[in-house]
């Protein structure tokens, strides 16, 4: 199991839900991308309502006409691994935005019961964790 505490670099990926590579969904291809190359973890928030660049609102509200619905991925991992990641993310996003934001882990505990590395208390089953 990765242990991951103290300074750590979050990359966030905003783009579009309808956003596609080899046609299936592009935050499902970063997923799977950070998953293999083993970084600690990868979240997708779908958004209710945005716009970015073109300039266009996306929202999810029953009458509207867009279905293309703001995503963002989230990353979190040890700075040198998250900076190795980027090329791979330079090669996928075509349109979108990337941001780099410093942070600090305090807990990263997975689900199987394995002690939390920064405190020394055993994981609780059901809790959710990166």
């Amino acid at each position: 199991m990765t242990r991951l505490t103290g300074s750590a670099l979050r990359v966030t990926v905003y783009i579009g839900e309808n956003d596609t590579w080899h046609h299936k969904p592009l935050y499902t291809e970063i997923v799977h991308r950070a998953h293999a190359a083993g970084l600690a973890g990868a979240s997708v928030f779908r958004g209710i309502e945005g716009f970015g660049a073109s300039s266009l609102i996306h929202t999810s509200r029953l009458l509207s006409l867009s279905e293309d619905l703001p995503v963002a991925v989230v990353i979190v991992d040890t700075e040198t691994r998250v900076r190795e990641f980027l090329p791979q993310l330079d090669e996928l996003i075509t349109e979108g935005l990337v941001t780099l934001d410093h942070c600090e882990v305090i807990r990263y505990v997975g689900r199987d019961g394995t002690q939390d590395a920064s405190r020394g208390r055993t994981g609780t089953k059901g809790k959710k964790s990166l």
